[in-house]
């Protein structure tokens, strides 16, 4: 006997109480204080009594939204408060009686919940036995729900386990699935809870397919009166039917358990605002004459012509099409927003809707076709394309069309798992842009796609050879896609965590598209270097993968968590595209390499002795502008501060030892290059600068703080590159940093000055 079960309609007020997160109660004043002590607290004050409120215990809670959920998705009968009670032995009086904490029951299926929590996360040492206590629940149970809830086919019962902060063994896991019982956890349940919200009670459908995957339910079995025709060498039917029952069967995206990025994609796939608009135009009376267009899986279906002239037949053929389904096998490819406006309306039941059902369309036909009749309607953006392909293409033949799906697949893992760097911070088709979600699903899918990830080498569709993150079947590959470029970022980003959790906000540029672009092309890099080394990267296990991968990402990360404010800067400021993000990716493996110097990847010696070869000619060119700039403020600051003939201000602003070498140098040339201000050298604006502080502090000081020869230490500096660059003979070349310094020194004097600059000869 099944106990504490009532109908949907009488549980009305129960589910009010079921959807809050804390419990109420209402005392006399005289007991407040009594009652605060217990940990509650004073939600209203009424004249006579007093209303108090008190979060409920994390077991409650947990219970409390899962009857919510089930409620929400319109479960016929479900368990009362407290949950229900089963006696084991019906036959026997006072047989014991054993509680169920959920309870839902519809026509086609009926689900029994346990509930399992902790505040903290933790493992469960009883767990063994609650999954047994569960389970041998099965007979007892199907054997009340035909005596008490009878119906005319067979009803499905599932038996599962929604746990919060739970930690499980593999052998837990193993154990439940061998006793058929379904494990959800916290992100499982947020899930289904916000794509209810989005749905409505056709999310119900959802769940039942993860719960009852590819199993048919007699229940559903239904007979349409169809026409059969094909188009484009695929069969395909035309009948009509109940949205209801379109609704059980269909769904608008591939949905992998637990994922909150599937949510978004049915937010993308269905707006809400024009689902509510559609609903409106039902309530109207409205109808819809197009097809609502599907694919259905092949083995689902059969048909049964009837009689008919043979001429006929060339329109198509008539006949009896019997479905017999299980939930999620059909694809709506067009007219998503037309079913799901039926979703909780209570026309679904009797209004029909004209349905043009393909028979076992291949993904990369639904891709094509789905593109095609959107396109008709609105531009498809290429990022919701990338984002299909995780869904379109999962099941091709093709392996690089099966690579895409998986790498679709992964980068948006990647976005939703917490453990992850890239956690809510990779845009898709329809986010909106921020500080922390500023990284675009194109560049990341667009980075992982090129050649030397999951295929080295390819011909005519054949793979010759497969890269460092394939493991066989489509299923290992994403784990291990995921699993090693997340631990790949995540020692970047734990090195540079401060950098990194910036995003695109002020200071950042790591977490962004370059910067993640760029760890990725150096992870590749990587591979390249290990597999010259003779290393059979795709027979390593994930784990050993990453253990080798590890100094590599040290020596990066290390590289990152060096840079100051005005490196992070320079990095971000390398520019966009192809070639600031092979500048950066080349810098980053010479890091690398004087971490590890048998690290040498094809390419660095070559763009280094290239980037090297330019350094002195654009550095030359850099500080001819900069003498040429501080030449022309520093004289007329003095002219303007001194006076403008050359006594005042050659007098009065130059100090003594300047005026002699000046002097000197402007009589050995005879006066060749004019007056005298013609023949100062850089490192004497400096010496001008520190006996005209005042007038020049405002102009020359970098930096906020310190005494004035450190503010103008950037002059020395300057002038200790000039020394390099305009005496060759010295064999000197300037680093690349040196190289970014000086053109970061002369993109601050320019701002400083307010100096129209003109390129220099010998500046590229």
């Amino acid at each position: 006997m099944l106990e504490n079960i009532e109908s949907r309609e009488n549980v009305r007020s129960l589910a009010r109480q079921k959807a809050r997160d804390y419990n109420t109660k209402t005392v006399h004043p005289k007991l407040v204080d009594e009652t605060l002590a217990q940990g509650w607290t004073i939600d209203r004050r009424n004249k006579q009594s007093v209303r108090l409120r008190k979060e409920k215990p994390h077991g409650t809670l947990l219970e409390d939204r899962v009857w919510s959920l089930l409620y929400r998705m319109t479960f016929a009968h479900l368990s009362g408060n407290g949950g229900a009670t089963l006696s084991l032995n019906p036959k026997e009086e006072d047989t014991p009686k054993t509680q169920i904490d959920v309870v839902g029951i519809d026509d086609e299926v009926a689900v029994a919940i346990e509930c399992k929590s902790a505040e903290k996360l933790s493992k469960r040492a009883q767990f063994q036995e609650e999954l047994a206590k569960h389970s041998v629940l099965r007979d007892r149970l199907s054997q009340a729900l035909r005596t008490q809830f009878p119906i005319a086919s067979k009803r499905q019962l599932v038996l599962a386990m929604f746990l919060s902060n739970v930690s499980l063994s593999d052998n837990d896991v193993a154990r439940a699935k061998d006793a058929n019982v379904l494990l959800f956890d916290e992100r499982d349940l947020a899930y289904y809870e916000n794509l209810t919200s989005h749905l409505g009670p056709a999310a119900k459908y959802q769940l039942l397919a993860e719960m009852l995957p590819g199993k048919m339910v007699p229940g559903l079995e239904i007979k349409v009166p169809a026409v059969k025709t094909k188009m484009g060498g695929t069969h395909c039917y035309t009948f009509s039917i109940s949205p209801e029952y379109l609704l059980k069967i269909s769904y608008v995206s591939h949905r992998s358990k637990g994922k909150p990025s599937d949510v978004n994609t049915y937010q993308r796939m269905l707006r809400k605002s024009r689902l509510d608009t559609i609903r409106d135009y039902i309530s109207d009376d409205g109808i819809f004459p197009t097809n609502i267009v599907i694919t259905i899986e092949k083995q689902r279906l059969q048909f049964d012509r009837i009689q008919q002239d043979a001429a006929d037949q060339e329109n198509g053929v008539l006949g009896w099409l019997t479905i017999r389904p299980t939930y999620k096998c059909a694809w709506i490819i067009d007219g998503q927003h037309r079913l799901y406006a039926y979703s909780g309306h209570e026309r679904a039941t009797k209004a029909r809707l004209s349905v043009l059902a393909f028979e076992g369309l291949p993904p990369s036909e639904q891709a094509r076709l789905f593109i095609d009749i959107n396109a008709e309607q609105r531009r498809v953006k290429q990022s919701l394309l990338q984002e299909l392909d995780a869904e379109l293409h999962w099941d091709a033949e093709d392996p690089s069309d099966r690579v895409r799906a998986i790498i679709s697949k992964a980068v948006q893992i990647l976005d939703s798992d917490p453990e992850s760097p890239l956690y809510q911070r990779i845009q898709k088709a329809h986010d909106v842009k921020d500080d922390s979600r500023c990284i675009s699903l194109t560049s990341v899918y667009g980075a992982v796609q090129k050649t030397g990830f999951h295929i080295v080498k390819e011909k005519k569709g054949f793979v010759l050879e497969y890269g460092p993150l394939w493991a066989g079947e489509n299923e290992p590959t994403l784990r291990r896609t995921v699993y090693i470029i997340k631990n790949w970022l995540n020692v970047i980003r734990d090195s540079a965590s401060d950098w990194w959790d910036k995003g695109s906000g002020d200071g950042g540029g790591l977490a962004m598209n370059d910067g993640v672009i760029t760890c990725v092309n150096v992870l590749r890099s990587v591979f390249q270097h290990l597999d010259s080394e003779g290393r059979k990267l795709v027979h390593l296990d994930a784990e050993d993968l990453c253990e080798l991968l590890k100094p590599y990402a040290e020596a990066l990360g290390n590289y990152f968590a060096s840079f100051s404010e005005e490196g992070r800067k320079r990095f971000r400021d390398l520019g966009r595209g192809i070639q600031g993000q092979t500048t950066r990716t080349r810098r980053c493996q010479q890091a690398i390499q004087a971490s590890l110097p048998s690290f040498s990847p094809s390419g660095l010696a070559e763009f280094l002795e290239q980037e090297k070869a330019q350094t002195n000619i654009k550095a030359r060119g850099i500080i001819v502008r900069m003498e040429q700039t501080l030449q022309k403020v520093v004289l007329d600051e003095l002219r303007q501060e001194c006076g403008p003939d050359e006594k005042e201000w050659w007098m009065t602003g130059v100090p003594v030892e300047v005026r002699k070498k000046v002097a000197e140098r402007h009589e050995e040339d005879g006066g060749k290059r004019g007056g005298k201000e013609n023949y100062f050298d850089l490192i004497d604006y400096k010496k001008i600068a520190l006996q005209n502080w005042k007038v020049f502090e405002p102009l020359l000081a970098y930096g906020e703080t310190g005494n004035k020869e450190k503010r103008l230490s950037w002059l020395d500096f300057v002038n200790e590159k000039r020394n390099i660059v305009f005496h060759p003979s010295s064999a000197v070349i300037l680093s690349i940093e040196d190289l970014v310094e000086l053109q970061e020194r002369d993109r601050w004097l320019s701002e400083q000055v307010g100096s129209t600059r003109a390129p220099a000869n010998g500046e590229n």
